[in-house]
C-alpha cells in the first residue's frame, strides 16, 4: 500500500509516526531474545519522553538461521496471532554486546543494532549486510475520516478495498521497509501470473477468484525470496500489502492493518536452503502417491456427461494407447442448483458405487470428485447446516447468503469444530463410496461482513479460510487412504497450504499467452514453498481451443509435476482436436496428431516416474519443489534470474515449453555440458548459451544436465510399478564435471530404498546398485550395457 506522494510528501489525509532512535536494548534473562524500545523522536533530555509515542521491538529466533522481529506501537491492541509453526526452538538465538552494538545471532545470520543511535537494523552474515532497516523504515500510518478510499467493484461483495488506501480495514497501519540492493531480485508471494521477477510491483496478499491474467491470485502467500540469500515471511494471515521497489525504489515495504507487525527472516544463502528453513517451520509438503504423477482426465466443467460419456472417454484413451492414471468428475456429478451437497445426480448416474468399482477394477483408475465449501440452499445440506449453526452468519445473526455461484448459497463455518467434523463426515462418506482424491475448488470468495463462530477477525479469515477448508478434507483422505496416499487438487491456498498438495493453476484461457502466464504462476508458487503444481492442459476457457495450443500444452503439461486435461465447455480428449483439424481440411503428420503427441509424452512421463517420485521425496524432506525456477538450481548465474519460460524438472532435466504456433523457441542453457534427451546432441559452454530452435509438435527442448544419474522405468501402462526393478539408468557424467561420484535413490512400493552410484574409474564410469540388483545403463550417446551382479563400467 502506498502512503507517500512521491518521495517527499505523504498522501492527503495520511499522518505518520516513525521509529527514530534506539533508546533501550535489553536481553532476556535466558539470553535467547532481546527487546528494543524505540521512541518516535530523538531524546535530548528526560522531558522529551513525555507525550511521545514509541515502538516496542522484540527479537527472537524460532529456528536456527531464522530471526523473528515483532514491532508494536500499542502492545495492548488486538493483533493477528500469525501462522502456526512447526518444530519451533526459541533457544536458537543468542544476544551479545560489543563496542556499543548489540548483536542477536541465529546460526550464521545476525541482527545488529547500535545502542543510542538512530533507528536501524542490519541483517548480516560474516560481516556482510544482506538486508537492513534504515531510518523511517518502521512506521505507523493513520488515515483520517477524509482519506480517499477505493470502493469494491460493483456487485462484488467479497472484495475489500485493496488499491489506494484501505480505510475499511483499519484506521491505522504498521509498515516496515527492508532495503534491496541494485542487483537484487525478488520472487514469490504465492501463485502470481504477472512478471516473474517482482521488482517494481505492488502486491496485495488477498485471495481472489480472478482468473490467471490479472494481478489477482488464488494462492496468496506473504513470503518472498531474495537473490541476496534470504527470504521474508510477514507473519500475518490477513491482508498484507507489499510495495516491491514500487513506492521507494530502494526497498521492499510491507504494511499490515493494526498496531503491530511480525516478520521473519530466513537465511540461505541458496534458494533451496531458504525453502528448507521456511518449510521446516511452516510445514513440509506432504508426500503424494505415485499414481498422482500419471495422467488425469476430467469430464470438464459444463459439458454434458453421464455414465456412458465417462465410459467412452476412458475407453477412448486406452484404445488409443494413452494410459490414464486418474479420472475426475467435475461439478455436475451433483445436480445443478445443489452444489455442494455430496449427492449424486441419480438421473445421470444410476449406481455410483458400481461405476466407481468398475473404474477401479477394470480400468485400474483412481477417481477424483469436485467439491467446494459453498452450500446451495436447494441442496440437502443447507437446512441441516442452518439449523445446527454450521453456516457462517452475519453480525446480526442471519445466515450469510449470496446468489453469486449458487442460488442462495451459504458458507461452511470451519471455525466451528462441529461444522468442521460435519463437513468431514460428508467427505468421508464420499471416500467410502470409492473416491480416492478430492478437488477442493474455490475457497477464495470469503466475505468480511460476517461473524465467525470462534470470534475470528473477518479480515484475517478471508485468506485463512482456505487453509481450514483444505486441511479438513486432507485429514479425511489421510485417515481413510493413509499418510502418503492423500491427494487434493486445490485451487486456493495461503502460507502453510503446501502441507496439503496438490495445487493447480485455476481458470486459464486456451492461448499461448495464458500458457506462459500459467508457467509464471507455477514458478512463483514454487518460490513460495509449494512442492507440487499443475495446470489445465489445453487451457480451461474456450469451447474449441486451437489444436496447436493444445498439443504444445500437452508436452508442457506432461513435463510438469502433475498433469491434468481439463476444460470448461468442451472435453479435452485429444482425438477431438484431430477431428477439428480434419474438418478444417488440415493435413497433419501422424506423429504430430494430438493423439500421437499425448501418447508420446504420457509414455515419457511414465518412463520418468522413478526420477519424478524421487524429486517429490526431496520436496517432502527439504521443501525443494519438483518444478524449479532456473535461479533455484543456478543461483550464481545472473542470466538465470529472469528466466520465466523454462524450468528445471527435478535437479537434472531442463524443460523449455514452446509458446508459438510455428514451434520457434528461445531458451538458455547455463554453463556446463548438456545432452538433448531426444537427439543425444551435446552442448558445452563455460559461460552459458542461448539456443534458438524450431520444434515439431512431438518435440520440446528437454536437456539432461551434466552430473546426472537419472533412474527411468519400463512401464507404459501405469505410474505404479517397482521403480527399482530392472531400471534403465541414464548417465551424464563428463570428465569436466567437478564431482567424482553421483548417486540416485529410488523408493520402492514398500518404502524401502535402493541407491545407484556412479564413480570415476580411469577413463570410464563404474556404476553400482546398493543391493547388487541388476540394471541397464545408458550413456548420453544412447549406448546401453547390462550390469552383472549390480555393477558395470561404462
Amino acid at each position: 500500500m502506498k502512503f507517500s506522494n512521491g518521495y517527499w510528501l505523504r498522501k492527503e489525509h495520511v499522518s505518520a509516526i516513525f521509529a527514530r532512535q534506539i533508546h533501550e536494548v535489553a536481553s532476556s534473562a535466558d539470553g535467547h531474545s532481546m527487546d528494543i524500545l524505540v521512541p518516535c523522536a530523538y531524546l535530548n533530555d528526560r522531558a522529551d519522553s513525555v507525550n511521545l509515542p514509541a515502538f516496542n521491538v522484540h527479537v527472537s529466533s524460532p529456528a536456527e538461521g531464522v530471526i523473528r522481529v515483532h514491532a508494536s506501537h500499542w502492545r495492548g491492541a488486538r493483533c493477528d496471532e500469525g501462522f502456526p509453526f512447526e518444530d519451533e526452538d526459541y533457544e536458537s538465538g543468542a544476544v551479545a554486546s560489543c563496542d556499543g552494538r548489540t548483536v542477536f545471532s541465529s546460526g550464521p545470520m545476525s541482527l545488529e543494532v547500535c545502542d543510542g543511535a538512530a533507528w536501524g537494523m542490519r541483517f548480516c552474515v560474516d560481516g556482510t549486510v544482506i538486508a537492513q532497516m534504515a531510518e523511517k523504515s518502521l512506521a505507523r500510518y493513520v488515515l483520517d475520516a477524509q482519506a480517499s478510499v477505493s470502493s469494491s467493484p460493483a456487485g462484488d461483495e467479497f472484495s475489500p478495498s485493496l488499491s489506494g488506501l484501505a480505510k475499511d480495514e483499519s484506521d491505522a497501519f504498521t509498515a516496515v521497509g527492508l532495503s534491496i540492493n541494485p542487483d537484487e531480485t525478488i520472487y514469490g508471494f504465492g501463485e502470481r501470473f504477472g512478471p516473474f521477477v517482482k521488482n517494481g510491483q505492488s502486491i496485495d496478499i488477498w485471495n481472489m477468484d480472478g482468473g490467471t491474467a490479472s494481478d489477482q491470485a488464488y494462492k496468496n502467500v506473504p513470503f518472498y525470496l531474495s537473490s541476496a540469500g534470504y527470504g521474508i515471511l510477514v507473519n500475518q494471515r490477513g491482508h498484507v500489502s507489499f510495495e516491491v521497489g514500487s513506492e521507494n525504489t530502494n526497498e521492499v515495504q510491507f504494511s499490515v492493518p493494526g498496531e503491530s507487525v511480525d516478520f521473519l527472516v530466513f537465511y540461505g544463502p541458496t534458494p533451496k536452503r531458504i525453502l528448507d528453513r521456511y518449510t521446516r517451520l511452516l510445514g513440509r509438503p506432504a508426500i503424494v502417491p505415485a499414481w498422482s504423477y500419471g495422467l488425469w482426465l476430467t469430464t470438464s466443467f459444463t459439458t454434458e456427461y453421464d455414465d456412458q460419456t465417462v465410459n467412452e472417454m476412458v475407453k477412448g484413451m486406452f484404445d488409443r494407447g494413452i494410459p490414464l492414471s486418474a479420472f475426475h468428475y467435475d461439478c455436475f456429478w451433483m445436480r445443478q442448483f445443489h452444489w455442494t451437497d455430496f449427492t449424486w445426480d441419480s438421473e445421470k448416474f444410476k449406481d455410483p458405487r458400481e461405476t466407481l468399482a468398475r473404474l477401479h477394477n477394470d480400468r485400474k483408475l483412481h477417481v477424483c470428485a469436485w467439491i467446494n465449501p459453498y452450500i446451495a440452499q436447494n441442496g440437502s445440506m443447507f437446512d441441516e447446516g442452518r439449523d445446527r449453526g454450521y453456516l457462517v452468519r452475519r453480525p446480526d445473526g442471519e445466515i450469510w447468503q449470496t446468489d453469486l455461484w449458487q442460488a442462495g448459497m451459504g458458507l461452511v463455518d470451519f471455525t466451528n469444530p462441529e461444522a468442521y467434523r460435519w463437513f468431514q463426515g460428508k467427505v468421508r462418506d464420499l471416500v467410502h463410496m470409492g473416491i480416492d482424491a478430492i478437488k477442493t475448488d474455490f475457497g477464495e470468495r470469503i466475505p468480511t461482513d460476517v461473524a465467525w463462530f470462534d470470534g475470528s477477525d473477518p479480515q484475517i479469515m478471508h485468506n485463512w479460510y482456505t487453509q481450514l477448508y483444505n486441511q479438513a478434507v486432507f485429514e479425511v483422505l489421510e485417515q481413510e487412504r493413509g499418510v502418503g496416499n492423500a491427494v487434493l487438487y486445490a485451487r486456493s491456498a495461503t502460507a502453510g497450504g503446501q502441507k496439503q498438495p496438490i495445487h493447480w493453476g485455476g481458470d486459464c484461457e486456451s492461448t499461448f499467452e495464458s500458457m506462459a502466464e500459467s508457467l509464471r504462476g507455477g514458478l512463483s508458487l514454487a518460490s513460495s514453498g509449494f512442492g507440487y503444481w499443475s495446470h489445465d492442459i489445453g487451457g480451461f476457457e474456450g469451447e474449441h481451443p486451437d489444436s496447436s495450443v493444445y498439443k504444445r500444452w500437452v508436452a508442457f503439461g506432461l513435463l510438469s509435476s502433475h498433469s491434468r486435461m481439463h476444460g470448461s465447455k468442451a472435453y479435452r480428449v485429444p482425438w477431438l482436436f484431430d477431428e477439428v483439424d480434419r474438418d478444417k481440411g488440415l493435413s497433419v503428420p501422424d506423429n504430430e496428431s494430438a493423439v500421437a503427441v499425448a501418447r508420446k509424452f504420457t509414455h515419457l512421463k511414465l518412463d520418468l516416474l522413478p526420477y519424478l517420485y524421487a524429486a517429490g521425496v526431496e520436496a517432502h524432506e527439504f521443501g525443494t519443489p519438483v518444478m524449479r525456477p532456473m535461479y533455484m538450481e543456478f543461483p550464481d548465474d545472473l542470466n538465470a534470474r529472469n528466466l520465466h519460460q523454462q524450468y528445471m524438472l527435478g535437479p537434472s532435466l531442463l524443460v523449455a515449453p514452446v509458446f508459438t504456433y510455428s514451434g520457434d523457441v528461445s531458451y538458455y542453457l547455463p554453463a556446463g555440458c548438456w545432452t538433448n534427451w531426444f537427439s543425444g546432441e551435446q552442448v558445452s559452454s563455460e559461460t552459458g548459451i542461448w539456443r534458438h530452435e524450431r520444434h515439431a509438435f512431438d518435440s520440446i527442448p528437454l536437456w539432461i544436465r551434466d552430473g546426472s544419474l537419472i533412474v527411468t522405468g519400463r512401464n507404459h501402462d501405469s505410474p505404479e510399478y517397482e521403480y527399482g526393478r530392472d531400471p534403465i539408468i541414464i548417465v551424464s557424467f563428463s570428465r569436466h564435471h567437478a564431482e567424482d561420484s553421483l548417486s540416485a535413490v529410488v523408493t520402492e512400493s514398500d518404502g524401502g530404498k535402493v541407491t545407484f552410484t556412479a564413480t570415476r574409474d580411469g577413463d570410464g564410469v563404474r556404476l553400482r546398485s546398493s543391493d547388487s540388483r541388476d540394471f541397464t545403463a545408458r550413456d548420453v550417446l544412447g549406448q546401453e550395457r547390462r550390469s552383472h551382479g549390480g555393477e558395470l563400467v561404462l
